[in-house]
């Protein structure tokens, strides 16, 4: 069984000995139960981890930090999901399962059509609320880099940002398919992806990302959820691009 990895947002070096930040501590001494002497590993977000052991004091928490691993778990280039906020609490799933799938950033737009609004303190708390869930799931799934998590903005203000890549929105409609034009694009080293919120993108939305160079694309006969259509596109493009 492998050793628990946590993220620990503090400068790490080879042999030193680190405290651990009092939610960190907790988490491992009180809700995992891990003890003195276990192996852990600790990552910043910065690249790469460090084995460790933990030592226990009471109820702080203490990682004795071994020789720095460089090792990776990144995809071969950048990959970007602009996703139109669904409704309920699906951005969750689908913040947890970006990060599983290698997505280096995801950006929530407060579409048109969205369901979801959110402002002030609640949309605070829900984009902070997003970024430990991508900090778990990279826990979890061996990323040494967290994946970033914008708080949500229209789709224009989202457009209005310097363009990186190549820029594909999925619509069902579109004449050429994801894989078509993934072929077209060999050396590719960045990739966005745009999908809707329920109901789609609305004309306006639509005219707004032609006129800003977005290209759409279709992906398969059958109509995806919102929250199942990011994901397989994310998932196809990386299969398809050998990343």
């Amino acid at each position: 069984m492998s050793a628990p990895r946590f993220f620990c947002d503090i400068p790490l070096a080879s042999g030193v000995r680190a405290a651990l930040p009092d939610a960190l501590a907790h988490h491992a001494l009180r809700v995992l139960r891990l003890r003195d002497g276990e192996p852990v590993t600790l990552f910043n977000g910065q690249g790469g981890e460090y084995p460790a052991v933990l030592e226990v004091e009471g109820k702080a928490g203490f990682a004795r930090l071994g020789e720095f691993s460089a090792r990776e778990a990144e995809l071969a280039g950048r990959v970007t999901l602009v996703q139109g906020l669904p409704s309920g609490d699906k951005m969750d799933w689908v913040v947890e399962k970006a990060v599983e799938l290698g997505a280096a950033r995801v950006c929530p737009i407060a579409a048109q059509r969205s369901v979801l609004q959110l402002s002030g303190p609640r949309l605070e708390k829900r984009v902070a609320h997003w970024q430990r869930i991508a900090q778990s799931a990279s826990e979890q799934c061996g990323r040494n880099r967290l994946m970033a998590v914008d708080a949500p903005r229209t789709l224009a203000e989202w457009l209005a940002q310097p363009a990186e890549g190549l820029r594909l929105m999925c619509h069902p409609e579109a004449s050429d398919d994801l894989a078509a034009r993934l072929r077209s694009a060999p050396g590719l080293r960045a990739l966005t992806l745009l999908v809707g919120p329920e109901g789609g993108w609305s004309d306006k939305e639509l005219a707004q990302a032609r006129e800003a160079g977005v290209e759409a694309v279709r992906f398969g006969p059958r109509v995806l959820r919102t929250e199942t259509a990011g994901l397989a596109l994310l998932s196809a493009a990386g299969a398809l691009l050998g990343w």
